[in-house]
């Protein structure tokens, strides 16, 4: 590319403005515009799902939807959605561990691959009795409890792994779920939480739903959370991130569904390792 030509004309450069006081007043060189003073910046009201929902579903709340998803879960969840990225992590060791948290243990899925690959003690909870009702079938935890994730009753730094998959779009505040497992965790213990990735949400407009015994979609009540927001409660809560991946949209969830064929590449789930 040639050289540009240099300037032997036009306009001068205008002085840039003086500004200084006397006597307390503002004073600037004559003609010149006194900037605005930089104002510190306000606070921006961050999106909600609503404002990237697509299907306007009708919504359940999560104990209500999970009870009536439970017969048919197993069918629709995939183990490429989760337990996958569970498989590419590089910590925690899972032989290593003595004893687990499940926060959201839905139907065992999660804790029937660890018991594959760990010996721990599994304790699990969720908010739906329905889905209880198949992780007690399943037999791979401990204890089985009905109740909240953010807020479980369960003994305070006793875990060296607490894990939770697919349930914190259902949560409208993460700081309350990032404290509960802060304080289960055991001192050198871990936080393994796999979500679905906050671009997915977005570019689909697709809330979690199932379908009901009448064929009507439902969707199931669910809160959009932006990496930002997991990392802002992660470090408010005292938990550092360790490791996060992600799984794209690839060909073989095109084939299973096509309809998703313009989503090639786009993010689908993450998981993060908090320490």
């Amino acid at each position: 590319m040639p050289d540009a030509p240099a300037r032997t004309g036009g306009p001068a450069r205008q002085p840039a403005p003086y500004i200084g006081s006397v006597d307390g007043e503002v004073v600037r060189a004559p003609g010149i515009p006194l900037r605005e003073p930089r104002r510190a910046p306000q606070d921006v009201a961050m999106p909600t799902f609503a404002d990237f929902d697509r299907r306007h579903y009708r919504t359940v709340d999560v104990a209500t939807g999970y009870d009536g998803w439970a017969p048919t879960y197993e069918r629709t969840v995939l183990d490429d959605m989760d337990l996958a990225l569970l498989d590419r992590l590089r910590r925690p060791v899972w032989p290593e561990l003595r004893r687990v948290a499940d926060l959201g243990c839905g139907t065992g899925r999660t804790a029937a691959w660890l018991r594959e690959r760990s010996t721990a003690r599994i304790d699990g909870i969720d908010l739906s009795e329905g889905m209880l009702v198949h992780a007690r079938e399943r037999g791979a935890h401990a204890e089985l409890t009905h109740g909240d994730v953010r807020a479980t009753g369960f003994p305070g730094a006793t875990y060296d792994l607490v894990i939770s998959s697919l349930i914190d779009e259902h949560l409208p505040d993460l700081a309350p779920f990032y404290a509960e497992a802060r304080r289960l965790a055991a001192p050198g213990g871990a936080f393994v939480l796999v979500s679905y990735h906050p671009q997915f949400m977005m570019v689909t407009g697709m809330p979690t739903h199932y379908t009901g015994p009448d064929g009507e979609p439902l969707a199931i009540s669910t809160h959009l959370h932006t990496v930002g927001d997991h990392v802002t409660a992660g470090i408010a809560a005292g938990w550092q991130l360790a490791e996060l991946i992600e799984s794209s949209i690839d060909d073989a969830w095109i084939a299973a569904k096509p309809k998703w064929a313009e989503l090639r590449g786009h993010p689908f789930t993450m998981a993060s390792v908090w320490v």
